[in-house]
């Protein structure tokens, strides 16, 4: 049984929807301006920072741990989202992990199209190193396209010999752009935050010329050997929940600890409603613990020390 607030999401969903010719600017705007409306708590500590070249929110909630650290890359199809539409969201994040949360304000489709957002999440993680973060410290997450993201920027660190994080965390993610996943027709009725048409839109912006089975900009079809341990939450009722069961097989099958944890009757990135939503703040809360396992394995306390 889903609370009273998910049900009035659905209904507020499904009543507006957003039209599906409105232009990327437009979005973009829209996304802004809703965000502008839940400004963050008092104590929420905000620093503007340039990660080599790539601009980005530091943001802690209090009593975080200097030394834990989550790279969140923000979802929005890698066309629309900012860490400033991500903020609210970041800080209740870094409450549930004491943690530090950097969110970079990668650069975006169609102006910057593939593989510019990998670029950019890569240099973000190398510049935390550079900054002295240790690795097993560290934990890369991200949703929807940022959770591809997220995969894609761990597939290159390996493959060019970087020390990984200590774990990943990816929120209903978007890993298969050549768009086969059985679900985005079957469960199309239910997903009211989703189209396989906006899907497949992103898809054209970002791709360009690319292949939509490229490893880097399709992770689903990455070698995933050698990554550490995964943490998927998907939602049963989200047009991407085939992209979460298959990238959970696909790891499991490369000798990959993954914990797929899918919620029943829960749309895409529910977790994003954290702040009215009894299902979206319990989520966080199972995010914050995963993370602090996995930092906790390499010597630092799980406890949040607030």
């Amino acid at each position: 049984m889903t609370s009273f607030q998910f049900q009035a999401i659905l209904q507020l969903l499904r009543s507006g929807p957003l039209p599906e010719t409105l232009s990327i600017a437009d979005r973009r705007a829209g996304e802004e301006a809703m965000a502008g409306q839940s400004p963050l708590p008092e104590n929420v500590y905000v620093e503007e920072v340039t990660a080599v070249t790539v601009p980005a929110l530091l943001i802690a909630a209090e009593g975080t741990r200097d030394e834990r650290v989550i790279l969140y890359l923000h979802g929005g199809g890698y066309c629309v989202g900012s860490p400033r539409t991500h903020r609210d969201f970041a800080w209740r994040l870094s409450a549930a992990s004491a943690a530090r949360v950097l969110l970079p304000d990668y650069r975006r489709a169609p102006e910057h199209p593939f593989p510019t957002a990998v670029d950019d999440a890569v240099a973000a993680y190398r510049w935390l190193l550079v900054e002295g973060i240790d690795p097993a410290h560290l934990v890369i997450a991200g949703d929807s396209a940022g959770g591809g993201l997220a995969l894609a920027a761990l597939v290159r660190l390996r493959d060019e010999g970087e020390r990984l994080p200590a774990a990943a965390a990816l929120l209903s993610p978007w890993v298969d752009l050549a768009l086969t996943g059985n679900s985005l027709q079957s469960k199309a009725a239910e997903d009211p935050v989703l189209s396989p048409a906006q899907l497949q839109e992103f898809a054209e912006l970002y791709l360009g010329d690319a292949d939509p089975r490229t490893p880097l900009a399709s992770p689903l079809y990455a070698d995933l050997a050698g990554l550490p341990p995964l943490l998927i939450q998907a939602g049963g009722a989200e047009i991407l929940l085939d992209d979460a069961v298959r990238l959970a097989e696909r790891a499991e099958a490369a000798g990959v600890e993954v914990t797929l944890d899918v919620w029943p009757e829960m749309i895409h990135v529910w977790q994003g409603f954290a702040g009215f939503l009894p299902e979206g703040q319990t989520a966080v809360t199972k995010l914050g613990a995963f993370i602090r396992k996995h930092t906790a394995q390499a010597g630092l306390s799980p406890e949040s020390p607030l």
